[in-house]
């Protein structure tokens, strides 16, 4: 336990000065939109890029890895819906009950990776994330086209996959290792220096996000995901790990994914696709407290 609490300390470490800076208005309100668009478009991909183009993709590793990750998301989906006549909840409010239970947030996953597994976690986890961001993506503008109040049509649907910087940094370094092109060496040591403060800077913007005053209306939903995601989530990603022979390192990986909050991202699609964006917002700062708790003991239990 003394070495999961040593490994996470610096990621909640910086959660909370991210916190305490918004909340003391330091450098400034301003400060921080810019910043988290700087992550989500420029840094955070070059990480993905340079990491993805270097990643062991040969070997039956990686395919059960990706076949673990898929049959996770979509035991969890089908599980959501076949219980949701019992969750008693309107539609818009589903939609953020599924974005609460499914979504990780990336940042938290891959600083939470590189500290658990020094040298092979970012590697892992970028494929995790090749896997997981599409597919994710593509799962909740589904729930989002059958319940929510906007339908988002085919072509929007398609749009924001093939624009999502993200899903481009995964393709752009899943290509550039395939075809044995690689990086060359000067652009590889700038996206390196460029990846290297997307995980920092990533981790106290989401700190900064968090807003106590949102737990107010906290409700049955919102338990509902701390439940699912934070708890359900990792033992399931345990039994698949397991059943499909992942070795340690990448089922620590695995599990880290399954054990981290809901991204912050979601209030973004619940407020433009007609979903709950007050309930979103409660889900967003309660599995983030939450999981400061239930991440060092998942991992302390499961691993």
């Amino acid at each position: 336990m003394d070495s999961i609490l040593t490994a996470l300390w610096p990621l909640f470490a910086l959660l909370i000065i991210g916190y305490l800076a918004r909340r003391f208005d330091f450098p400034g309100a301003a400060f921080w939109p810019p910043a988290e668009r700087a992550t989500y478009y420029v840094l955070f991909p070059s990480l993905l890029v340079s990491r993805l183009s270097r990643a062991e993709f040969g070997g039956e590793q990686t395919l059960q890895m990706v076949l673990s990750v898929l049959a996770l998301l979509l035991i969890i989906t089908l599980l959501l819906l076949l219980l949701r006549p019992l969750l008693r909840l309107k539609n818009a409010q589903f939609t953020s009950v599924y974005q609460g239970s499914l979504r990780f947030n990336t940042y938290v996953a891959l600083a939470a990776s590189a500290a658990l597994i020094p040298g092979q976690g970012v590697a892992l986890a970028a494929v995790v994330t090749a896997v997981m961001i599409p597919t994710l993506n593509l799962l909740c503008v589904l729930i989002f086209a059958w319940f929510g109040a906007a339908r988002p049509t085919l072509r929007g649907v398609m749009w924001t996959l093939i624009t999502n910087p993200l899903i481009l940094a995964c393709l752009l370094g899943i290509l550039l290792n395939l075809s044995g092109l690689g990086l060359p060496s000067p652009v590889r040591s700038v996206l390196d220096l460029l990846g290297s403060m997307a995980l920092p800077l990533g981790l106290l913007a989401v700190g900064a996000a968090i807003d106590l005053r949102m737990l107010r209306g906290s409700g049955r939903g919102v338990l509902i995901t701390i439940v699912v995601k934070l708890l359900l989530f990792p033992v399931l990603a345990v039994l698949l790990a397991r059943v499909s022979g992942l070795d340690l390192a990448a089922s620590q990986v695995l599990l880290v994914f399954a054990s981290v909050p809901t991204a912050t991202a979601s209030y973004i699609l619940a407020r433009q696709l007609g979903g709950d964006a007050p309930m979103m917002a409660n889900i967003i700062t309660a599995q983030t407290l939450a999981a400061l708790l239930t991440m060092p003991l998942m991992l302390r239990l499961l691993i």
